[in-house]
């Protein structure tokens, strides 16, 4: 069960999202489709889906496409902080990662297969916004190795699906954490202009 990895990325997370602002928003990303606002769509675009997963319900997304709704209004700062804690609540408990559950298909598919993908969600793309916005965030590090392994078994998957981008090269002795981003296609030493 991992249900005590999700828990580790609340508080973290949480952090970040606090300390975003409106200024914020059309800030360059790590993730390279979308800057904060986009990044910050896409997560409360499929929170509740990644929410539903966990309690084994199918939940569709507001729309048919991220491009479709614009979900970063009054309040964005608090929705998204909401969002994340309903998500993290809900994989938060030993259920949650036991059996077969849905995430964006007909078929269903592992449940700890899920809660691992959900975890790097909440992580890589918590990184992407702590970076974006010139915070440092701390993972604890048993968290940071089990992503590890989650991610490293996935990553080709990810990268067929067109959720990771190519595999980016880390020097032999790069943190776990480096690896990880290089791994979903992330450079670990992006900075945004000028910082």
């Amino acid at each position: 069960m991992s249900a005590e990895h999700m828990l580790l990325v609340g508080a973290p997370l949480g952090a970040v999202v606090r300390n975003l602002t409106d200024a914020s928003l059309g800030a360059a990303t790590p993730c390279s489709e979308y800057d904060v606002r986009g990044l910050v769509n896409h997560l409360l675009f499929w929170g509740p889906s990644l929410a539903g997963a966990a309690r084994k319900e199918s939940v569709p997304p507001p729309a048919a496409g991220e491009g479709e709704v614009e979900l970063v209004g009054d309040g964005w700062v608090g929705a998204l902080g909401g969002q994340v804690g309903r998500t993290v609540e809900a994989w938060g408990v030993d259920s949650a990662w036991e059996g077969l559950t849905w995430m964006g298909g007909a078929e269903p598919m592992p449940a700890s297969v899920v809660g691992g993908m959900v975890v790097a969600e909440l992580v890589v793309h918590g990184w992407d916004l702590a970076r974006a916005t010139g915070q440092v965030v701390d993972w604890d590090a048993g968290l940071v190795e089990f992503l590890h392994e989650q991610v490293a078994m996935t990553a080709q998957q990810g990268r067929e699906m067109g959720v990771y981008g190519a595999e980016v090269g880390v020097s032999s002795d790069a943190s776990t954490l480096d690896r990880i981003l290089g791994l979903t296609g992330r450079d670990p030493q992006w900075t945004v202009v000028g910082r």
